[in-house]
């Protein structure tokens, strides 16, 4: 598994797998990974080359009450493996 901070970094690494002729599939997630998430990233690596996962927690998509700081951001707490 490799690891990107950066939108700017993980759009070169795409487009340089992409100039290879590598299929590449998109996982969107907010983290908190579930067996959903999980059986998306397995019938996207049957259908590509190279699976990534978006772990991505957008403060905007949480209401008024909605706990915000409690939401796994950390990667090891996020992580089921």
């Amino acid at each position: 598994m490799i690891t990107y901070e950066s939108a700017e970094d993980l759009s070169l690494r795409i487009r340089h797998l992409q100039d290879k002729s590598l299929k590449v599939s998109f996982v969107p997630t907010m983290g908190g990974l579930h067996e959903g998430h999980l059986e998306l990233m397995k019938l996207a690596q049957q259908k590509s080359d190279v699976v990534v996962v978006s772990i991505f927690v957008n403060p905007t998509q949480f209401g008024h009450n909605e706990d915000l700081n409690n939401y796994p951001e950390h990667l090891k707490k996020i992580l089921p493996f």
